[in-house]
């Protein structure tokens, strides 16, 4: 049991989630994953969540576990080519995962979505979260448009909603 990650978890407040994501925030988040998908045919979705239920912090949930969970709750796993990716922020831990639908298997090593989750962290520590969610959706596009670039002459259909997710 580690008391300070639990306490971390339990005095986590809505306020501190609003401050470091203030809908100023939220909307610029949104608008780079709008003109990211304009290069790919992937989906981005981004969710932010203050900290764990207190039963998980105090089980010692991974914040990975709680990722693919909410990868799945989110439906980020139903895109018509498997290409959906999550940028999960647990801002109690200041942590970043990144969970990509199957479709990235062959195309991306694990430890290039760390080098971009790594780098959002960094940001997030220096307490520039804007920044940092911007920086990281940015490199994430990146990574999906060489994946799944736009085909010539086809409109992006949105298949899931551009807007972060506030959990």
């Amino acid at each position: 049991m580690d008391w300070g990650r639990w306490l971390r978890h339990v005095f986590a407040t809505r306020t501190a989630r609003r401050r470091a994501f203030p809908v100023e925030a939220l909307d610029a988040i949104e608008q780079v994953i709008t003109a990211s998908e304009r290069h790919h045919s992937g989906e981005i979705r981004f969710a932010i969540e203050g900290s764990l239920e207190p039963g998980d912090a105090w089980r010692g949930k991974p914040p990975r576990a709680r990722a693919i969970e909410v990868f799945a709750a989110l439906g980020v796993w139903d895109t018509a080519a498997n290409n959906g990716v999550l940028v999960y922020v647990l801002l109690a831990d200041h942590v970043v995962e990144i969970v990509a639908d199957r479709g990235f298997n062959d195309c991306v090593s694990a430890a290039e979505w760390r080098t971009v989750c790594d780098d959002m962290e960094r940001e997030f520590r220096a307490g520039r979260f804007r920044e940092g969610a911007l920086v990281g959706v940015e490199d994430a596009g990146r990574i999906v448009a060489r994946c799944f670039p736009q085909q010539p002459g086809q409109r992006d259909e949105d298949e899931l909603p551009n807007r972060p997710t506030l959990l």
